[in-house]
Parts: C-alpha cells; sequence; structure tokens
C-alpha cells in the first residue's frame, strides 16, 4: 500500500446558479495578461451544449486522454514515434475558433467619430492583431444560457435523444463549472517531451515548469478536458495551478472563496498509489466504483502510518480526518468523477444535480401527482439519468441513480423533520443512510460554515523534497503510462 495525500475540490452541481463569480475572480487574479485573453483556466459551461472549446469532449476528434490496448493503457495521441512526427504540428488541438479570438472595444470612437447622421459604435478590435473585427462569431460563454435550447444544444455529445430538446415539456438545462481536474493519471503530464509538467508530492497539484516548457503544446492535446492553454505572447502553457499561493497557508481557492451558492468543498483525500494503473484498465462501467476503492480511510491506523512513511505530515492526517470530500465521495458516494472514461482519474469531483420534474402532457401543461408529495421520484426528474451517467459515470445508470435516491430522500427526510412531522427513518434506510448520516449532509449542504466546507492543512513547502521528477524521493509522476513519452 503506496499511501498518498491529494488535495480535491468538489462542486454540488444543485447549487450553481451560474454566475460565473468565480470564473471572473479567477480570471482577474490568474490570467488578467497579455497572452492569456482567452484562456479560462475556471469556466461555467450550461449543459446540455457543445462547451469551452467547442466540443472538448469528443476524443474521437482530439484524441484526448487513455485508451486501454491489449490490456495496457496508451495515450489516444500515440507513443514516441507519433510525438516525433507531430512535434512541430498539433493536428488535434484546438483551433484559435473553437476558444474564440480575444477582442476589446474601441469606446474612443464613441467620442472622437467624426460627424455623421450616423450613431458611432464602439468597433471590437481584436487582441492579438489589434485590428478591427467585422463580425463577433463566439466569446466566453458565449451559449450562456441558451444550451438547453436545440440551438446548441443539439451537438452536445452526451444526448442520446436529440429530440428531447425540441420539446417544451422535456427541455433542461444544468450549469457545469470546470477547473483543471488535477488527475492522479495526468495526460498532459505522460504526453509533455520537455518533462516540464509534474505532480507535486505533497499535496498532488499539477503544474507546468514554465523555465522548462518549450512549448510544444503536446499537453493541449493530450488533456481531454482541454484545460491546458497555450499563452500566445510568452510561447508557454499555462493552466489552473489550483492557488497553491493559497492553499499553501491553509487558505481556500479563489474560486471558492467567491462562489455565491457556496457549492464548492476543498478537502485531503489520501489514496493508494500503486493501485492507480490497475484501476484505470477497468471497463467503462467499473471506473467510478475502481476510483472510490482507492480511497482510504484516514482513521485507519494502517493507512495513517503508510502516510507517514511517505511523509504526510500529522496536520494533512488530521485535515484528511475531518475532510469534507471524504465524506461527499467515499463516505457516501454522492460525489462522482467527470467522464471517468478518459482514465487520467480526475481530482475533481461533482454531485449531479436534482431537476424539476416532467410536465404530464396536457393543454396547461400541468404537474403530475407523485406518490411523494413534492419529492418526486427520479424517474419523474427533467434532466435524464442517460445524460448524467454519460458525463459522471461513463454509462452507468446505476451508479447516477443510487446518488439521485440519496439526495431526493435526504430532502424527504429532513422537509419530515423540518415540518414538525415524525421523520420516517425508513426513508433513509432504503438508500443506506441513517439519521446520523443525515444530519451531517444536511449540514454540509445547508446550514455549515465555511471551515467546515473547507478544510485546507497549511503546509511549509520548504521543509519537504523536491518532487520525483528532480531526483527527490517525493510523489512526482504517479504511475508512468506505458506508450507515453
Amino acid at each position: 500500500m503506496d499511501v498518498r495525500a491529494q488535495i480535491v475540490m468538489v462542486f454540488n452541481l444543485d447549487k450553481c446558479i451560474g454566475c460565473h463569480t468565480c470564473s471572473i475572480s479567477c480570471k482577474n487574479i490568474w490570467t488578467d495578461r497579455k497572452g492569456a485573453e482567452y484562456a479560462w483556466w475556471n469556466n461555467v459551461e450550461t449543459k446540455p451544449g457543445i462547451g469551452f472549446p467547442k466540443q472538448w469532449e469528443d476524443q474521437g476528434k482530439y484524441k484526448g486522454g487513455f485508451a486501454v490496448k491489449n490490456g495496457e493503457l496508451k495515450l489516444k495521441l500515440g507513443g514516441k514515434f507519433a510525438t516525433l512526427l507531430s512535434m512541430f504540428y498539433q493536428p488535434n488541438m484546438p483551433k484559435l475558433e473553437d476558444y474564440y479570438e480575444p477582442f476589446d472595444f474601441d469606446y474612443s470612437n464613441l467620442y472622437n467619430a467624426a460627424e455623421s447622421d450616423d450613431q458611432p459604435v464602439a468597433d471590437a478590435i481584436s487582441q492579438i492583431t489589434g485590428k478591427r473585427m467585422d463580425t463577433i462569431s463566439g466569446g466566453p460563454n458565449w451559449d450562456d444560457d441558451l444550451s438547453g435550447s436545440p440551438v446548441y444544444a443539439a451537438e452536445d455529445l452526451n444526448l442520446e435523444d436529440r429530440k428531447i430538446i425540441e420539446e417544451y415539456g422535456k427541455i433542461f438545462m444544468l450549469y457545469l463549472p470546470r477547473i483543471c481536474n488535477h488527475c492522479l493519471h495526468a495526460a498532459c503530464m505522460a504526453s509533455c517531451p520537455s518533462k516540464a509538467i509534474y505532480k507535486r508530492g505533497e499535496d498532488g497539484i499539477v503544474l507546468i515548469d514554465q523555465n522548462v516548457c518549450k512549448g510544444w503544446r503536446f499537453c493541449t492535446s493530450a488533456c481531454p478536458y482541454k484545460k491546458v492553454y497555450f499563452n500566445w505572447h510568452t510561447g508557454k502553457s499555462e493552466k489552473c495551478i489550483f492557488c497553491y499561493p493559497r492553499v499553501e497557508t491553509g487558505q481556500c481557492n479563489a474560486c471558492v472563496q467567491s462562489c455565491v451558492g457556496k457549492i464548492r468543498y476543498v478537502g485531503v483525500l489520501l489514496y493508494d498509489a500503486s493501485q492507480v494503473g490497475n484501476a484505470l484498465i477497468k471497463p467503462d462501467a467499473d471506473l467510478v466504483q475502481a476510483q472510490r476503492a482507492l480511497i482510504l480511510d484516514p482513521k485507519d491506523r494502517a493507512v495513517q502510518e503508510g502516510a507517514r512513511a511517505n511523509g504526510v505530515s500529522d496536520a494533512w492526517l488530521k485535515a484528511a480526518i475531518s475532510s469534507p470530500v471524504y465524506t461527499l465521495v467515499k463516505e457516501y458516494g454522492l460525489a462522482l468523477p467527470l467522464h471517468p472514461e478518459f482514465r487520467t482519474m480526475p481530482m475533481t469531483y461533482y454531485i449531479p444535480p436534482l431537476s424539476p420534474v416532467l410536465a404530464s402532457k396536457t393543454g396547461a401543461y400541468e404537474l403530475a401527482e407523485h406518490g411523494h408529495g413534492t419529492i418526486p421520484p427520479i424517474e419523474t426528474l427533467r434532466v435524464p439519468i442517460g445524460y448524467l451517467s454519460s458525463l459522471f459515470s461513463a454509462g452507468n445508470q446505476e451508479i447516477v441513480s443510487d446518488v439521485l435516491k440519496k439526495l431526493i430522500a435526504l430532502r424527504q427526510y429532513m422537509r419530515q423533520q423540518n415540518l414538525g412531522e415524525s421523520p420516517d427513518e425508513k426513508v433513509l434506510r432504503d438508500v443506506s443512510l441513517d439519521p446520523e448520516a443525515a444530519a451531517r449532509l444536511h449540514r454540509l449542504f445547508a446550514i455549515g460554515g465555511f471551515n467546515e466546507r473547507n478544510v485546507i492543512p497549511p503546509q511549509q513547502r520548504e521543509e519537504h523534497e523536491p518532487a520525483g521528477r528532480k531526483g527527490g524521493r517525493g510523489f512526482g509522476i504517479l504511475v508512468k503510462p506505458k506508450g507515453g513519452i
């Protein structure tokens, strides 16, 4: 057992209101400079939709992540020979138009324009070329709040039946905030010929060494989530750094700090690094369970001893014991990884959203009556389980159904309690919960304080050895993927 620690974020999609405050706070701190205008380390997408960059989920087009071939993990980009052939050309990388050409407005034209019969306008000026743009066909969050409509949603690869978005009573949408997943088996790290990308040993954050990066951009192609950006001004690749200057002092990320809906949770997970490779070659339907099995109980004495042997401090062990992330991901199995079939083992997790019920198809589109009263069964929810399972469980609908049943049971039980009724504990037992679990989850979801939702131990980096990439014992590269670079 090779016990290691990872700082992890969980998103509760039931509470995201799509306000983009997280995106703006991240943008203002980390990417508000030349060359990074189009880079959104944190963005919020409306689903169903094509996302940012366009169609980032289509690995048939971009060839990101890993595939299992003859029982071994291989980069979809190919091995060393494929890397050599495409050293100076990346055919599978998103183009600028798949993001958008960053622009600004020439507001000076509003008061400097020559006298005319027409109202002067603030022309769009490209921030790359400095020239006037005749048309603007895209931008950050271009399809915001419209992805539920047929205009943008029809191209979402997760939709099994595209006709569902054409019928008024069935159309749906949800918000999906995304950052770099700081994966355990990062494709960006495996694909980099320069070895500029590494995983920090003390907290698992994946970073790009700007002094080593040569700008080959294999990382951009290999990342299936397309969360590595190329800075056209510096010629270097950049990505989310999980706000490590803040995390090192025990502070939470800027996106978490600014989140209006309080949808984010940050904490420590302990996992068995020796089993990562075996877990990733499981069939798609078993990937979520395999990933959960890697996560270790921080209260277990053997786990604690193994962690200390690997340099995990007592402060981090204490944080792991009180981690809200462990509660949501492992203990109650409510949070799921985004597209586990990409086989990078992402270390950000999502609690699937509940949704309005489907309308009965009458002239007035009245809501159907259900046996649960105001708490509907999952079969009547507007967001199809098939769609959620495509996002969060590699198509395994049973896993998503289990999560939704727990969330509904929790609401039903707490509603009875809040109304002064006699709570029906059978509702909880049917989904493998109990009153103690209900109280803990209710506190985390509804009334818990900031320090309950975010448990981040401070660290002194100078006390740690360099990561494995520099010859130290640290936790640098966890799994050396066969076929990688």
